[in-house]
């Protein structure tokens, strides 16, 4: 029998990996549990559970705990200290304001200021189930946000009087963003900047009104002096856990860890509607170190878009960081534009990104790097082992002509004749595809798209394997660049790209261009 993992801990909150032979998002069959303490808490708990990452909720702080699971060795945790335990509800807090309320959801802010101000360090602020309508909510270090089972955050509906996060701070740090460069936008409305030792927890939901007043309509425009604001956003924080609660309808990019050390999301549900614009599930930016488990996905964007931030028009790069070490596992994506996106913003560079027994239903694309001519910088050791794909249009796609951004088609940006090698110029190295299934395939199971200047580099692909076509798809361009050909129900093709696949019939020979200067 194998041992359960804990991968993160609170002083009431537990995440574990159960890793069964076979499973991804879910387990290959639902597993009976029982939680049982010989200290503090001596009330055992027994249920079960079908997910490959459950969650314990409701622990006692400084507690020692055995959890035994069918099939699986018994494992022993111990549960962090609380200095304290705060009730957002003692501050004042006004239940039930209605989202156009500028007023009540203005002093239902000044209660959570008040609330989180009177945290001690290694606390607890608790917010208590009921619909809580507030502007936004700045964090701190070294405490614990525990949203409790039925509590709803909710930003209001109504723009005036709405914070602004400034492109940066005193010293030139990067603050607020809007793809990859730095920008005056609105905060988050939950949000903490250069924090350390921060949770937010619990079986609670925050819920960003995207879907009312007008914050969808503008998707790429600025108003009222700034950018549209993310759902939860991060900036320069460290050793983050977000554990186990739902997040809806974000304005923008649902969670965005933007210069962040340490993060580990364990059990979310990110939703927002199909339609939605730029509506991202996760997309930490500039970040070291990120794991991102047993999160469920159904968004308007992409599931997890990697980013290293932009290079500025005029070659501007002082803002830029690298990408490195993005673990993904026992995820399920179930909509979206991709299910791992890397890029278009990679400027800072992308490196060490793997995502492994996670399934794919439904999106766009499954494994999809992007970039273009101007971007520069290097997506280098890309992993994707143990991948369902069911329903996925593309399942996997590295397109080096992405036509983002105002100029976008111009000819030096689409051109197939090699351009001269600069600090422009974006490199794709090292990518490695290991037991994937795709099952109801659309257009094609892999194109890859390099630069004649700089082809794509060191793509390995073992033990792919397409089980079945959507017989019902219409053929169609399957990356967003000039002079694509449509395409169904195709294998692997490839341009300026060194594919190197054990089955070497699943090598197309066609091109993946129509003819184009």
């Amino acid at each position: 029998m194998t041992r359960p993992s804990i991968i993160a801990l609170s002083a009431r909150t537990a995440a574990l990996c159960l890793p069964a032979r076979g499973a991804l998002y879910h387990l290959p069959a639902t597993a009976k549990w029982r939680l049982s303490s010989s200290d503090g808490d001596n009330q055992m708990r027994q249920g079960e559970t079908s997910l490959a990452v459950p969650l314990l909720h409701e622990l006692q702080p400084r507690t020692r705990y055995r959890f035994e699971a069918e099939g699986f060795e018994a494992v022993e945790f111990d549960t962090p200290s609380c200095a304290g335990l705060v009730d957002a509800a003692e501050f004042g807090l006004v239940l039930d304001v209605l989202p156009e309320d500028f007023d009540g959801a203005r002093r239902n802010a000044a209660a959570l200021r008040e609330a989180v101000a009177a945290v001690p360090v290694g606390g607890t602020l608790r917010v208590p189930a009921g619909v809580w309508t507030a502007f936004p909510v700045k964090l701190k270090s070294h405490m614990t946000f525990h949203l409790s089972q039925g509590a709803v955050l909710r930003a209001p509906s109504v723009r005036r009087g709405w914070p602004i996060l400034p492109a940066r701070d005193a010293s030139g740090r990067m603050l607020g963003s809007w793809e990859g460069l730095p920008a005056d936008c609105f905060a988050a409305p939950l949000h903490a900047v250069g924090v350390k030792e921060l949770t937010i927890e619990g079986q609670g939901t925050l819920d960003g009104s995207g879907d009312r007043g007008d914050w969808w309509t503008w998707p790429k425009e600025t108003r009222d002096g700034a950018r549209r604001p993310r759902g939860l956003h991060l900036v320069s924080c460290s050793n983050v856990q977000l554990l186990g609660f739902a997040i809806r309808n974000a304005p923008s990019w649902t969670i965005h860890p933007q210069g962040c050390r340490q993060l580990t999301a364990a059990g979310l549900f990110i939703s927002a509607p199909f339609d939605s614009p730029n509506t991202d599930g996760f997309n930490p930016e500039s970040c070291r170190d990120v794991t991102i488990t047993g999160v469920r996905f159904s968004v308007g964007d992409d599931c997890i878009a990697v980013k290293a931030g932009k290079r500025g028009p005029n070659g501007e790069d002082d803002h830029l960081s690298e990408t490195r070490g993005v673990r993904v596992s026992h995820c399920l994506m179930e909509r979206g534009h991709g299910g791992l996106v890397i890029g278009s913003e990679m400027s800072g560079g992308v490196h060490d990104v793997s995502i492994e027994n996670c399934a794919m239903v439904g999106t766009d694309r499954g494994l999809r790097l992007k970039t273009r001519r101007g971007r520069g910088g290097a997506i280098t050791d890309i992993a994707m082992r143990s991948v369902l794909m069911d329903g996925v249009e593309t399942a996997l796609s590295a397109n080096a002509h992405y036509h983002c951004d105002a100029d976008g088609h111009d000819a030096w940006v689409q051109s197939r004749q090699p351009a001269p090698v600069d600090v422009g110029t974006p490199v794709i190295d090292g990518v490695t595809i290991e037991d994937v299934e795709i099952r109801k395939l659309a257009h094609v199971a892999g194109t890859f798209l390099g630069l004649p200047e700089a082809p794509i580099r060191n793509i390995k692909i073992r033990r792919l394997k397409i089980v079945s076509f959507n017989y019902e798809a219409t053929a169609a361009p399957p990356v967003m660049a000039d002079g694509i050909r449509p395409m169904r129900h195709e294998t692997i093709v490839s341009e300026q790209a060194d594919v190197d696949c054990d089955e070497p019939a699943l090598l197309s020979t066609a091109a993946i261009s129509t003819h184009f200067e």
